[in-house]
């Protein structure tokens, strides 16, 4: 797929609002017959656009209570040692986000679980005993106003 056209951002822009939407509810919002809309749809996600359908889930309502990020140094550069830190985070389901960014460090981490004790816990027991890891800054989850994640 080559260029995103009018009709095309509309679809997307519908989808990334509620992915349960029907074709013919898609197809009426976006001014197209459900067979063009249908196939518009599926060229999109072949051409790997849209890359999947999730659910929002409200994680309150499941026992999250806490969110932070953490910025993440490093005390080695090196390929394996930003790789072996890769694999443990992978494996740590309080960390819901992990990016690899420039600048003074080398990790953002967005973390979620049930309250402070238990940040506590990941902090202390899981990744201030990672080996590769130099610092640690936290910025605790006021609120979010804005949050268009899925």
């Amino acid at each position: 797929m080559s260029k995103l056209d009018r009709i095309n951002e509309r679809i997307l822009h519908e989808l990334s609002e509620n992915g349960r939407i029907s074709n013919i509810e898609l197809a009426d919002r976006v001014g197209l017959s459900p067979s063009a809309c249908l196939r518009r749809v599926q060229e999109l996600e072949r051409a790997g656009i849209i890359s999947g359908y999730r659910a929002v889930l409200n994680r309150s309502k499941m026992g999250v209570g806490f969110v932070a990020y953490i910025g993440v140094g490093l005390n080695n550069h090196s390929k394996a040692s930003q790789e072996a830190f890769e694999r443990a985070i992978s494996r740590a389901p309080e960390v819901r986000e992990c990016h690899n960014i420039t600048g003074t460090i080398e990790y953002l981490l967005r973390i979620e679980c049930a309250d402070l004790p238990s940040y506590k816990t990941f902090h202390t027991e899981m990744l201030g005993a990672l080996p590769q890891v130099n610092a640690i800054t936290s910025y605790v989850v006021l609120g979010s106003p804005k949050d268009e994640r899925a």
